[in-house]
């Protein structure tokens, strides 16, 4: 083997080389040292005479780096000054943008991190890089690591290049401080480097159509790294729209694009997939650029069905649509797509999760079995029906039984379609529930999209038939159908005669409701009557506040009559009607009623509803009694009272306009309110709120034969607390503040722990409760233990509690802790 040293050709360049640096190095004329750059520019090949082959390549091998290493030692200010009009910087600028990219780069990234910082060599070494990048050099440095080399010292130099191009901004960001230039920001980098990349691309497919082979490894490893920086956003926001158009009518492309993210290493992956996902408009574009990613890759495979499902819900409803779409797309894929549903059912029916998950995370596993239903056909599910059925079944008991209706209420959708497409020929299940934005989007994942993927040509869910929709059905059907227009119903018309009013009109009834409240009581319980039943119902309430006295003396008969008054004939807001009626008898006789109500809640043979009626009941009373200048009678909605005041409609326009003249024309030496004022009143509550809220508060921890608090009941226990709260706050300033604040507290404490949501949001407002009702004197005073576990306990809420509203509630806690602390205690001295 001939000695590379003995070769002609080499020593010749290294000759020359080594005579350039030795004039650069010592000579300080201008024209000598411009024309010996000039005699080393045809080893880049870019004069008119340029060097053999072998010689630039000997030459880019072996000397480039260290040439470009002397001209970054000779730059100064009087160096380049050497000749005029820039012609000295402009030709030394020009190895650097002419040359091996790579190389050049990393001379330049080196030059800047070793460069004194702020100098003029650091800012001239900026801004050639930044010119560096604007002349699309970067895109050279790329493509030089797409072709297929062997030397050791090749993986070196990659790892380095991805270090350096991928970190630019950071290293520049380091150096150049307050002096950074626009061009390296990341914002602005990003989008450049995917613009390079994506011209890399280009170079790779020209170079596969001439069968020349090339590897996609390096660009795989700079889309990874840059993904893994948290760069999605700039860099696949200009790769995806442009792959996309490629990829669309080539294989070729497609191909490229395949081998392009299968390459990604295994720790950025999952970067690399969710900003792809998000970027893509639908489940066509990520088919065409990951293709069958998820059957060859377990790293992708893991993340698309089970990080982007299970561990992360921020995504939206498009971007879910897009992945679940991708899984259906192939046949191959679909497999996966049935697997996901097993387990996102499966999922959606733990009772552990519901009680424990965000509800946005239950919000986005219910859209997502949503999707794969619409994807899935009917021959499919069959043969994991009796699985899903069953999933199904237990998640929709579990939906069921929590205490917070959005959960409820998701439940009752996801089992109405669930069931429909599962189980298409057995009966369908039907639920009443109040339909929002929410509700609506839900049951359009229901229908799936058509290939066009347009929303506007998708027909509109079919909602389910719940009561109130079938009512305003009948109603609309059961009246005359309008007659359409130009009909020979406006032959008959009489439009000349001006129809009568009528609004005013009230039903005619046989029978009269009762004037005394004993009477109320004996036909609520014994009359057969039903119009009688009806109008003792409308009346009560009036009459009760009309006859406070004769109302104490049957409270306790009527609370207990109106405890279990059933509906019998369809009135109309009866459930309104007979709150407002325990209400009232509450207010009128509030000792011996809330004794009586807080004893039947722990009592046996009650129904939750009842028990929960019980506790809006007690919450009610006590808002109405401790509102100053309450009202003693209801708004009458019998016969008028008095004559109607001016300016009212009953009031003759001439009228009103002549005494609002008066009231404008007089003076008065003292103007007070226009009408009487409300009397001063004393808070009723004062004296009464421990029979409102200590009997409550003794036996939550008891369980009786049907009810049982702290097991299954859960729903009535969130009541109970957020009740106890709205007593507490409704009890400030009164006498037994301070011990029901201390009680609360240490209910709270023993219940901090609680795994159901709606509770832990009770427990966290009654603490809220506790800080602003208590004298904060006395809360120091009497509670200042109670106020360092709480404190503690909402920290650890308010950073580690899965549940944003709780998180909510326990930072507006430590908000008022706050105050607290700062309206008691001195500022410190400066």
């Amino acid at each position: 083997m001939k000695s590379r040293g003995m070769d002609p050709v080499l020593s010749t360049v290294r000759l020359t080389v080594r005579e350039a640096v030795h004039t650069l190095s010592s000579s300080e004329d201008g024209g000598c040292i411009f024309s010996t750059l000039g005699s080393l520019k045809r080893y880049l090949g870019e004069t008119e005479n340029p060097a053999l082959p072998e010689e630039q390549e000997e030459f880019a091998r072996i000397h480039f780096s260290t040439f470009l290493r002397c001209l970054v030692g000779k730059l100064s200010p009087d160096w380049l000054e050497l000749l005029p009009d820039g012609q000295l910087e402009e030709l030394w600028a020009s190895f650097f943008l002419e040359g091996p990219a790579d190389q050049a780069f990393l001379v330049l990234m080196e030059a800047i991190e070793g460069a004194a910082s702020p100098s003029f060599r650091l800012m001239k070494m900026a801004r050639l890089l930044a010119r560096f990048l604007s002349a699309g050099r970067m895109a050279a440095v790329m493509e030089g690591q797409c072709r297929q080399q062997t030397e050791p010292a090749f993986s070196l130099l990659q790892e380095t290049l991805l270090s350096k191009v991928v970190g630019l901004p950071d290293h520049l960001g380091n150096r150049l401080q307050r002096e950074n230039l626009a061009g390296f920001f990341p914002q602005n980098y990003f989008p450049l480097l995917g613009e390079e990349l994506l011209q890399a691309l280009h170079v790779v497919v020209e170079s596969l159509r001439g069968g020349l082979d090339c590897s996609v490894s390096f660009l795989s490893q700079v889309l990874g790294k840059a993904c893994v920086h948290g760069r999605q956003k700039e860099l696949l926001g200009v790769l995806v729209p442009r792959l996309t158009a490629l990829t669309q009518g080539s294989c070729l492309w497609q191909r490229v694009c395949w081998r392009l993210v299968e390459r990604v290493p295994d720790r950025a992956m999952e970067a690399v997939l969710t900003g792809l996902v998000e970027a893509a408009s639908g489940p066509e574009v990520l088919s065409w650029l990951l293709g069958n990613l998820v059957m060859k890759s377990k790293k992708a495979q893991f993340v698309m069905t089970q990080k982007l499902l299970f561990l992360q819900y921020r995504y939206t409803t498009p971007v879910l649509r897009s992945l679940l779409g991708y899984l259906a797309m192939d046949s191959q894929r679909r497999p996966l797509l049935i697997q996901a549903l097993k387990e996102l059912l499966e999922t959606w029916g733990s009772s552990s999760a519901i009680r424990r998950a965000p509800l946005a995370q239950q919000h986005y596993i219910s859209k997502a079995i949503l999707v794969c239903l619409a994807h899935l056909g009917e021959a499919e599910l069959q043969d994991c029906r009796d699985e899903l059925l069953a999933s199904l079944m237990a998640g929709v008991q579990s939906h069921l039984d929590s205490s917070l209706p959005a959960v409820r209420r998701l439940g009752m959708i996801v089992a109405e379609v669930a069931s429909a497409q599962i189980h298409p020929e057995g009966p369908p299940l039907r639920f009443q529930y109040e339909e929002d934005e929410l509700t609506r989007e839900l049951l359009a994942l229901a229908t799936p999209q058509p290939a066009a993927d347009s929303p506007s040509e998708a027909g509109p869910p079919v909602a389910p038939v719940t009561a109130e929709t079938t009512n305003e059905e009948m109603v609309s059907s059961g009246g005359p159908q309008a007659q359409p227009e130009g009909s020979d119903s406006e032959l008959d018309s009489d439009d000349e005669f001006v129809p009568y009013d009528m609004s005013g009109d009230t039903e005619l009834r046989s029978s009269k409701a009762p004037v005394y409240v004993r009477d109320c009581v004996e036909a609520l319980t014994t009359s057969e009557n039903w119009e009688r039943w009806e109008a003792t119902l409308r009346a009560l309430e009036g009459l009760i506040f009309r006859s406070p006295a004769a109302t104490q003396e049957v409270s306790v008969e009527l609370a207990k009559v109106l405890l279990h008054l059933e509906e019998k004939t369809g009135v109309a807001g009866f459930e309104a009607l007979r709150q407002r009626a325990l209400v009232a008898v509450t207010v009128t006789d509030p000792v011996r009623v809330a004794e009586y109500l807080t004893t039947q809640f722990y009592a046996l043979n009650y129904s939750l509803r009842q028990r929960m009626d019980i506790l809006d009941v007690l919450t009610l009373a006590a808002q109405e009694l401790s509102r100053p200048g309450r009202r003693q009678k209801p708004p009458q909605r019998g016969p008028p009272g008095p004559g109607p005041q001016p300016g009212s409609p009953a009031t003759p326009a001439w009228q009103a306009v002549v005494e609002e003249r008066i009231r404008s024309k007089t003076r008065r030496v003292s103007k007070g309110s226009a009408g009487q004022g409300p009397a001063a009143d004393p808070n009723k509550f004062n004296s009464v709120a421990g029979y409102f809220f200590f009997p409550l508060i003794q036996l939550f921890d008891r369980p009786l034969v049907t009810f049982d608090l702290l097991g299954d009941d859960q729903l009535v226990l969130g009541r109970l607390v957020h009740t106890l709260g709205a007593l507490m706050y409704l009890s400030v300033n009164t006498m037994v503040a301070v011990p029901m604040g201390k009680a609360l507290l240490e209910f709270v404490w023993a219940l901090r722990f609680h795994g159901d949501i709606y509770v832990r949001q009770g427990l966290l407002s009654a603490v809220s409760s506790v800080l602003l009702s208590v004298p904060a004197e006395r809360l120091l005073a009497d509670l200042p233990d109670e106020l360092l576990e709480a404190q503690s306990w909402l920290a650890d809420v308010a950073q580690k509690d899965p549940d944003e509203d709780c998180r909510t509630l326990a930072i507006k806690a430590l908000l008022l802790l706050e105050k607290l602390r700062d309206k008691l205690l001195p500022p410190p001295p400066p």
